[in-house]
């Protein structure tokens, strides 16, 4: 296995810690409490609990680390420089349907850039994580986003709601998801706009690690963000199709 940091093992033990709630809600998934955020937005029960285990076990190891996370919001700690991005269940409407297509995400910010990131499909048992400088790996084998420089060939994702374009795309319900698969080649590109930060702040370490590109992001914003990730070899030809995104 590769050397890994002291922050992301505290990273993978929160995650995996907390998925076990998420698996067993997961097989109960008509007796779960929900409620609704907006018209698109709900939160379970599950969401909190998840959050509540990730966060603990976050402050255990670290607790003047601040924290940003969907159901929580912001909490400004001792040290502001760190700070942990959380979205405890990124596919929240997949989860509630029953479809096993959903990730905990978690991320580092130190000082303004992202360090670390994690994105684990508990379902599946799919482990992806990256760190700055360090490579991106899935279930620890190195990972490398795809080689193909024909448009035709490729696939993309996004969630964008009555967008025409003529590329091979896909609908995934769960962006933290999307990026993994960008970073390990299953897709070869993924755009969307209106996104918060800890739904693709741990996909955008793994993307970048993994050798792809991602247009700028100010990682002080956290809502309204616009993503398009791809590989290197085939950015120029997506950016071009997406031009009025």
């Amino acid at each position: 296995m590769n050397s890994i940091s002291p922050n992301l093992n505290i990273m993978i033990k929160a995650s995996e810690k907390a998925s076990k709630i998420l698996i067993r809600d997961f097989g109960e998934i008509e007796n779960l409490q929900v409620s609704k955020k907006g018209p698109t937005d709900f939160v379970t029960n599950s969401d909190l609990k998840t959050e509540k285990i990730i966060i603990e076990e976050l402050k255990k190891a670290k607790p003047n680390y601040s924290i940003l996370s969907e159901e929580n919001g912001t909490e400004n700690n001792r040290d502001k420089d760190n700070t942990w991005i959380i979205d405890p269940i990124d596919g929240t409407v997949n989860f509630l349907h029953g479809i096993p297509h959903f990730a905990i995400s978690i991320a580092l910010r130190s000082k303004n850039e992202l360090i670390s990131g994690l994105i684990y499909d508990p379902i599946k048992n799919e482990m992806f994580y990256a760190e700055k400088n360090n490579g991106a790996f899935f279930n620890n084998q190195r990972i490398r986003v795809s080689k193909k420089n024909n448009l035709d060939e490729c696939l993309f994702s996004t969630g964008e709601k009555n967008f025409e374009t003529d590329i091979p795309f896909r609908k995934s319900g769960c962006a933290a998801l999307d990026m993994a698969y960008v970073a390990s080649g299953r897709y070869d590109g993924y755009f969307q706009n209106n996104l918060n930060l800890w739904d693709i702040a741990a996909g955008i370490v793994l993307v970048k690690e993994a050798g792809g590109v991602i247009n700028e992001i100010d990682l002080s914003i956290n809502k309204n963000i616009k993503i398009i990730a791809s590989s290197a070899n085939i950015n120029a030809k997506l950016l071009k199709k997406l031009n009025n995104f």
